[in-house]
């Protein structure tokens, strides 16, 4: 073996090899910055048209995954492989990842679902899946949440179509849902008509629909309300903390006792004595 003549030949093809790495190289982030500058200007240009941002998003992830595909199958051209034989393969791959991951092919079919019948866009305040927050994106197989308490959440979309959804941000105003608790000597009218002022000058409850004070309930306590204030949305936590500290001050500064449980005697047991029996009465005979 005439290691002269292999070293040259060696040599030639290794060169060959790298000038073609490096060009493979080079037409790679040449072509990942192509593609990102062509993003921005079509996300620039769906916004002119007055797109909606969860549109554009969706839109946006296809064009990119797709282009960053066909950048993948030029830079294997370039190297001499052939590309149909490629395609080829990558669909016989694809259909092969498909049937053992059939749920990210649900995830993918569930976002093009929740895009068609828009249950909900970015941006909007929602509960699914078990999640609760605002909606920062929806891609191609999950879809981004930020809760209340700013912990960034990714959701299979699948798993949020399937599921119930609500929209808090859907419709113009909200119920906040709270109760407040009587002693049995106050005048339960009086101590609604005292809620109902007080409540209607919190900052930003609406007052139409006014808050509504009614009798929710009775217990061993007394007289149990239901104070329910409107608000839109974004002000329903400060409504929901305000509300507590006027129905605590308004029942304080009217002079309510504090409300306690009451029990009177009822009957005697068999030996003779008078049991506890529970009672709405605040009397003890």
């Amino acid at each position: 073996m005439n290691f002269n003549q292999i070293i040259p030949v060696a040599i030639g093809l290794l060169t060959q090899f790298g000038l073609k790495l490096l060009g493979a190289i080079v037409i790679w982030f040449i072509g990942q910055n192509l593609i990102d500058f062509g993003l921005k200007l079509l996300r620039r240009a769906f916004r002119t048209q007055h797109i909606e941002p969860t549109l554009i998003n969706y839109l946006l992830n296809i064009v990119s995954v797709t282009l960053r595909i066909i950048l993948i199958v030029a830079i294997l051209g370039f190297f001499g492989v052939e590309t149909t034989s490629f395609a080829a393969l990558l669909a016989a791959l694809g259909i092969a990842i498909g049937a053992a991951w059939s749920g990210l092919l649900a995830n993918f079919a569930a976002g093009a679902f929740l895009m068609i019948f828009r249950p909900f866009k970015t941006g909007e305040l929602i509960s699914a899946a078990g999640v609760t927050g605002k909606v920062e994106e929806i891609g191609l197989f999950t879809t981004t949440i930020n809760t209340s308490d700013n912990v960034r959440t990714i959701v299979a979309n699948n798993k949020i179509f399937s599921d119930n959804i609500e929209n808090f941000s859907a419709n113009p105003y909200r119920r906040v849902d709270l109760k407040a608790q009587l002693h049995h000597s106050v005048d339960h009218n009086e101590a609604i008509q005292l809620l109902k002022q007080r409540i209607s000058q919190i900052p930003h409850v609406l007052n139409n629909p006014a808050p509504d004070v009614e009798i929710l309930d009775f217990n061993l306590a007394g007289t149990v309300l239901a104070v329910r204030p409107y608000c839109s949305n974004e002000h329903y936590w400060q409504v929901y903390f305000d509300t507590n500290k006027v129905i605590r001050e308004t029942f304080g500064q009217a002079g309510y006792p504090v409300p306690e449980q009451r029990y009177t005697f009822s009957g005697n047991s068999e030996d003779g004595t008078k049991p506890f029996i529970p009672s709405t009465s605040f009397k003890n005979s």
